[in-house]
């Protein structure tokens, strides 16, 4: 598949996840008896159908959730003029939290009902600028190791043409949830 094509496809994909999200609550917070009994996995299926609210912070930043699987979760993103640093590139804070998103909810499709996490240590490297020219940018998040205590996963963001613009890692605390 050629890059245009490659663009072309993710944008399509984006469009058909974008207007059954649009249909669905919006972003927010999940209810308590939303989510109750469902496993991490579970959850993030139920956002990526629109029955529950997704994170907010993805309309903030031109973001969105594509697809989930066991261990996996990939977002995509579209770099704007209001992501820019006074340099005249996307700002660190835009790919940093692109990546992390694809990082937590990878971990988050591992949690058993009942069990959480949250982010203890994120490392990124930024390897190549980005500007608003670059039309679309993904980040897939692939869990490394998945224990009852720590999660660790790792995660790529690239372009359609296969560039590498930025990796990162992570380490997550698990625990049971009140």
């Amino acid at each position: 598949m050629t890059p245009a094509e490659q663009l072309a496809s993710w944008i399509a994909e984006e469009k058909t996840v974008a207007d059954r999200l649009d249909a669905g609550p919006g972003p927010g917070l999940a209810r308590p008896d939303q989510i109750v009994g469902k496993t991490g996995l579970e959850m993030m299926q139920a956002m990526l159908r629109a029955e529950i609210p997704y994170a907010a912070i993805a309309k903030t930043l031109n973001f969105q959730i594509i697809e989930v699987s066991p261990g996996r979760a990939v977002f995509q993103g579209k770099p704007l003029p209001e992501h820019l640093n006074p340099l005249g590139t996307i700002h660190g804070g835009w790919f940093a939290t692109l990546l992390d998103s694809a990082l937590g909810c990878a971990v988050h499709t591992m949690m058993p009902a009942g069990r959480a996490y949250t982010t203890a240590e994120l490392g990124v490297n930024l390897v190549k600028a980005l500007t608003p020219k670059v039309e679309r940018v993904r980040a897939e998040g692939k869990v490394i190791h998945c224990g009852r205590q720590l999660a660790t996963a790792e995660a790529r963001l690239v372009g359609p043409d296969g560039t590498l613009y930025a990796h990162a890692t992570t380490t997550c605390l698990v625990f049971e949830m009140r």
